[in-house]
């Protein structure tokens, strides 16, 4: 089994604790990241390039795709972590892991528990684990030695 780069652990274990002060804080004194979302939208709407991804996004829209969003990086470590076992072993310990936040998001005080927040952060993982496939496949890697080789 080939050795995973320490970094890749560290980098992932800084993730994940990125991921529960985000998700299991208290309702009442974090960060609101909706604000956040809010502006970042109001920022695409000024291009009209982008007018597909921003068209009627509504609050509940917004609310999902920020749950898929921050759980992509969590896929794409899952995946490379996870090495040449089969790519379904990332999306359970992902899935997992978002019931498990989920299920404590309930005991905490001002934090409301969401089944679709678990649908939402699984989509996530599985966008993360198909992102790590295709930048970390063998194709990929000889495409952009041939590219470089076809610059000089």
């Amino acid at each position: 089994m080939p050795r995973r780069p320490p970094l890749l652990a560290v980098v992932s274990v800084l993730y994940l604790g990125f991921l529960g002060a985000v998700t299991l804080t208290p309702g009442q004194g974090h960060p609101d990241y909706y604000d956040l979302a809010e502006r970042i939208l109001a920022r695409m709407q000024q291009y009209p390039d982008l007018d597909p991804l921003t068209y009627r996004l509504s609050p509940e829209r917004i609310e999902f795709l920020a749950n898929v969003g921050l759980f992509v990086p969590l896929g794409v470590f899952f995946q490379l972590l996870a090495g040449r076992r089969p790519w379904w072993s990332a999306l359970i310990a992902g899935v997992l892991l978002t019931a498990t936040i989920e299920t404590v998001q309930g005991l905490i005080p001002d934090r409301v528990s969401d089944p679709r927040d678990v649908a939402a952060n699984s989509v996530g993982v599985l966008v993360g684990i198909a992102l790590a496939a295709v930048l970390s496949s063998p194709d990929t890697g000889d495409r952009a030695r041939e590219r470089e080789r076809a610059r000089l």
